[in-house]
């Protein structure tokens, strides 16, 4: 199983939280990668794999994930996950925005975003 990232995310109270976090951390070298309106993503210019995400709600999930997990095979890391009886928070689902994704607890309660992102047609 291949890991590609691991990018932590933080909830905020309002848009304006989002673009005060985004100018901060600006301020360490961090660039906006994805904007959603709801979700931004922040990632270093210089290795593309450290980013960090706020987020004001979560907008097709049930609860704001604490953190993403993107993998080579999300539909493998599902079924491993499901096998070890780990308690699935949200079905795998493919996204409007490009990714496959489920979310799972992990044993101190946190929630993870486990993803793939699609081909592109």
């Amino acid at each position: 199983m291949t890991i590609r990232r691991i990018v932590p995310n933080h909830q905020v109270a309002s848009e304006d939280q989002l673009t005060t976090s985004r100018d901060f951390y600006g301020l360490l070298g961090f660039e906006e990668v994805m904007n959603m309106g709801w979700v931004t993503t922040l990632a270093s210019p210089a290795n593309p794999t450290a980013q960090i995400s706020f987020f004001t709600e979560e907008r097709t999930a049930p609860v704001v994930p604490d953190l993403s997990v993107e993998v080579e095979d999300v539909d493998a890391v599902y079924a491993r996950v499901l096998a070890a009886g780990a308690e699935i928070v949200r079905e795998p689902r493919d996204e409007e925005w490009g990714v496959r994704r489920f979310f799972v607890r992990d044993p101190g309660g946190r929630v993870v975003n486990v993803l793939t992102h699609l081909p592109q047609p």
